[in-house]
């Protein structure tokens, strides 16, 4: 039997969250640059998401993590990080999101995939999804190529 690949994975996910923000695409850089700004996520994280101010990841070697976010207004949260090569899921106890990526002919499949846990905010998906999802997932992928041309 094949094991899913980080994105197949990540859409399955989304699926079975039924998650208002989902999205892929192709960015033409090779894998380890678009990782590389992925992994980051005390560094680029704030940059690619807009409502998120900081992020701060407790230090370790593991692929299991605690972290703690800020958002723009200044709430604070926990996390629990999952970062591995291609594989970036982070959950608090209202969020998830992830984040996957494979090579991809010279170039990098990535996903983005975010939703809230408590199943009574279901209308609150939904209503986001249409006003604000593919906005927001153009406007990250957009900020991933930029930020990993830099690199």
């Amino acid at each position: 039997m094949n094991a899913l690949d980080p994105v197949a994975r990540l859409r399955v996910l989304a699926a079975g969250l039924r998650a208002p923000m989902y999205a892929e695409r192709r960015i033409g850089l090779p894998f380890e640059q678009v990782w590389a700004v992925i992994a980051d996520l005390e560094g680029e994280l704030p940059h690619l998401v807009s409502f998120v101010r900081e992020f701060r990841v407790a230090a370790g070697d593991s692929e299991r993590k605690e972290a703690r976010a800020v958002d723009v207004l200044g709430l604070r949260g926990p996390f629990e990080v999952r970062l591995g090569p291609g594989w970036c899921l982070m959950q608090s106890r209202l969020v998830t999101m992830g984040m996957a990526a494979v090579p991809d002919d010279g170039g990098t499949r990535l996903a983005v995939c975010g939703a809230m846990r408590p199943a009574a905010l279901g209308p609150v998906q939904r209503t986001y999804r249409r006003l604000l999802g593919e906005r927001r997932t153009r406007a990250f992928f957009r900020e991933v190529e930029r930020r990993a041309a830099l690199r």
